[in-house]
């Protein structure tokens, strides 16, 4: 089994390193990694100037760009031949509900699967990451899943793990994604030349986390896996648009 790893946290990053290690059991893997963090880069590509990869002294590769730069040029120029599965993580923070938007590490996954190759984000929900290993354990047995009796379509399937001990997980769930309350205000500080700076406010709490969402998985020691579509039309509104476009 061919195996690429990505993430945005970097590719110095604690839980890209595990998660490469605990894959290898399963078969090669190549790490194709941003060269610095780039949390809620989302589904950019660099496309105004070259990029650069270059490799670590532990093998990984890393690029001057962004997730989805990686992924694409991994998948366009670096790899052959192409992988398997592609695997963005472990990230550190949640990738819930309206956080896919954003996620660098969620981008990562969705330009494998725009390719027509199975992906996976993986995140570890929790603001101290003491149990990476928990979110390795739990990436290296989806991997092993799939490669025992894949779906029978290319699938894009964003999986959060609590920050608890393997043991203490309740199972695993099937997920939709929540919702989150609108984000805080921005922090304005003064810069040393008197200028004013802001700072991109904190993501705003749940508001949709009930029965069948993510944030409720979690929050009940479960492990979520959300599967994603990457088609944003809004079907049901079709028709009211055509009519609207008539007036």
């Amino acid at each position: 089994m061919r195996i690429l790893v990505s993430n945005d946290d970097g590719y110095f990053s604690p839980g890209i390193a595990l998660l490469a290690q605990r894959l290898a059991s399963l078969g090669e893997v190549t790490v194709v990694a941003p060269e610095r963090d780039r949390s809620g880069a989302s589904n950019s590509l660099t496309l105004d100037r070259p990029l650069t990869v270059r490799r670590a002294a532990n093998g990984f590769r890393y690029v001057n760009g962004t997730p989805t730069d990686c992924v694409h040029l991994a998948l366009t120029g670096l790899i052959d031949p192409l992988p398997d599965i592609v695997v963005s993580g472990i990230n550190f923070g949640a990738n819930m509900g309206d956080d896919t938007i954003y996620s660098g590490t969620v981008a990562a996954a969705t330009e494998g699967y725009l390719f027509g190759i199975p992906s996976l984000a993986v995140s570890l929900v929790g603001k101290v990451g003491r149990h990476f290993e928990t979110a390795a354990a739990v990436a290296l047995q989806m991997v092993e899943r799939h490669a025992r009796a894949p779906i029978a379509t290319p699938v894009l399937l964003n999986i959060n793990v609590p920050d608890i001990a393997l043991a203490e997980l309740g199972g695993v769930e099937v997920t939709r994604l929540g919702r989150r309350h609108r984000a805080e205000p921005v922090v304005k500080m003064e810069t040393p030349r008197g200028e004013t700076a802001y700072w991109i406010g904190p993501a705003g709490g749940e508001q949709d986390a009930g029965p069948g969402t993510d944030f409720h998985a979690v929050a009940a020691g479960r492990v979520s896996v959300t599967p994603l579509q990457v088609d944003l039309t809004q079907h049901p509104q079709l028709p009211a648009v055509r009519e609207w476009l008539k007036k």
